[in-house]
């Protein structure tokens, strides 16, 4: 998790950057909602030298599916059985500067083989999300007959409240989809998923998805925000 605030209209000043491995969690079975298929990961930096997690925390919060349908919190995306829910929530944590705004670097892993593209669709037609134009996806797609093999979808928003309702969107900005195996730090979630052959066998793509408008004036206010 990047923060970054601007010095001036031509200048970003980027403050250390939150290595979620050095993070301290929780555990996940306090969470669990059998009957929701819901839990939650909620940590905090192991050193936080500026305080900034003295009232806050970073957690990500699961759901799964029984069936198909449309989810009911915003922004409504649709769901099957075979699909789950990846929240990402930052709550109560203070900024390191004035305006600040965060950029979250989300990475994918693949089979060596596997195309993996970013998608931008842009509509007026969804009667959920109507102020909300994009939705993106990341797909990982078999280079032999094109199948999808991976499956990301989200809407160009993000919340700025716990009970969110349309005046609450934040904006939501991607960046370019690029490789990332050499500069990725071993994990031992990848490790413990894939096995051994995680270091050759796999490749890892990133892209910055950031949060927040031209002021960075959104997460200063309400000090929550949820993509």
């Amino acid at each position: 998790l990047f923060e970054y605030s601007k010095a001036n209209a031509s200048e970003e000043l980027f403050y250390p950057a939150y290595d979620l491995s050095d993070f301290s969690w929780d555990s996940i079975n306090r969470t669990v909602n059998h009957t929701a298929l819901t839990a939650q990961l909620r940590g905090v930096p192991t050193s936080d030298p500026s305080g900034s997690f003295s009232n806050g925390s970073l957690a990500f919060r699961v759901t799964a599916y029984e069936s198909g349908g449309r989810d009911g919190a915003l922004p409504g995306l649709l769901h099957t059985a075979n699909s789950s829910k990846v929240e990402f929530i930052l709550a109560g944590a203070a900024p390191r500067g004035n305006g600040s705004r965060f950029v979250l670097e989300v990475a994918t892993v693949e089979e060596r083989g596997a195309a993996s593209r970013l998608r931008s669709v842009r509509s007026i037609d969804d009667e959920y999300t109507p102020t909300i134009f994009e939705t993106l996806s990341l797909v990982a797609e078999s280079r032999n007959d094109s199948s999808a093999l991976s499956f990301l979808q989200w809407k160009a928003t993000a919340y700025g409240s716990r009970h969110p309702t349309r005046g609450d969107g934040i904006q939501c900005h991607v960046g370019t989809l690029r490789a990332a195996s050499g500069t990725r730090p071993r994990s031992a979630i990848v490790h413990a998923y894939f096995g051994d052959g995680a270091g050759g066998a796999y490749s890892v793509s990133a892209i910055n998805v950031s949060f927040g408008g031209e002021d960075g004036g959104a997460y200063q206010e309400r000090r929550y925000l949820s993509w």
